[in-house]
């Protein structure tokens, strides 16, 4: 009996820290990890101090983490009604609402505390604002319509000049570009997932669809729209001197290939045609990031 109790022991530890680890939207945060690691890059030229860079790598996934427990904790009851959200900690119960709001506290915590030791109060402040933004106005207007997108764009931003930020002290025209690249990127990709997830989010009362909620041609076409204004926007970079040839050639092949894709969606408004933009938006950006790094390395 005593075995058998410890081996309940060890399986309930076991399933609690996964939960905690699930909590922290693991994917999502080491993407927001990696582009403050190419917004430290790009300003650094190449000649990073790579203590600091892993020291915001990791301040940035914790603090990306921090704010996905938050949004999970303020959005339990409407993650159960969703099939893509019902597995989560909380609405299967794994965590308690406490349990993940200590969780979120730490990590948020121990995020600002890395930032502030290394490197500078406008990160840590951006870093505040980042979160404030997305816990606690992004959330709660995702169930009164699409200007959440576009709020939500702004933290969604934020993470390449937050790199830029902590390897300079200053928001300069170079970080307000590669700001800019992923605050339009944020569109189509968003407007991809919610209308593949389009049945989940009407379950819970999320509205991030434009043009009435509807999966209709004037929907098509603004994704369409916001995915070519990424064409010229990925040449900014070599414009300004921040890159060069070879990376506005790549930026150009990837935007052009991601903008090929909303034609299908514009012809047949299927799911199919969504899923395919938004696996290319998750493909187009850190394709996008890696070769404006490698051209100043």
């Amino acid at each position: 009996m005593i075995l058998r109790d410890e081996s309940l022991t060890t399986i309930s530890a076991a399933v609690k820290s996964r939960a905690y680890w699930e909590l922290l939207k693991p994917r999502l945060s080491l993407l927001i990890a990696f582009s403050c690691a190419f917004g430290y890059g790009l300003a650094t030229r190449g000649a990073m101090d790579w203590f600091i860079l892993i020291i915001l790598s990791i301040a940035g996934f914790l603090l990306s983490g921090a704010s996905g427990a938050i949004n999970q904790v303020i959005e339990r009851d409407y993650d159960a009604l969703m099939n893509r959200t019902k597995s989560r900690p909380l609405p299967t119960h794994k965590l308690t609402v406490s349990e993940a709001l200590v969780f979120a506290g730490l990590c948020a915590i121990t995020s600002l505390l890395l930032l502030w030791r290394f490197t500078n109060m406008l990160t840590v402040l951006l870093s505040i604002l980042s979160l404030l933004l997305y816990c606690f106005v992004y959330t709660p207007l995702k169930r009164v319509g699409p200007v959440a997108v576009f709020v939500g764009a702004f933290p969604g931003a934020l993470p390449p000049l937050l790199g830029w930020v902590a390897a300079t002290g200053e928001i300069t025209h170079e970080a307000l570009i590669i700001f800019g690249i992923q605050f339009i990127w944020q569109f189509p990709h968003f407007w991809a997932i919610a209308w593949v997830a389009d049945e989940d989010y009407k379950r819970a009362g999320f509205k991030l669809l434009p043009s009435g909620g509807g999966k209709d041609l004037n929907t098509a076409v603004q994704i369409m729209i916001y995915t070519m204004f990424l064409i010229p926007l990925g040449l900014l970079p070599a414009q300004f001197g921040i890159t060069g040839l070879n990376s506005a050639i790549v930026a150009t092949i990837c935007g052009v290939a991601f903008f090929a894709q909303t034609f299908s969606l514009l012809k047949t408004g299927s799911r199919q045609s969504a899923l395919r933009i938004m696996f290319g938006s998750f493909i187009y950006l850190p394709i996008v990031q890696i070769a404006y790094l490698l051209d100043k390395v």
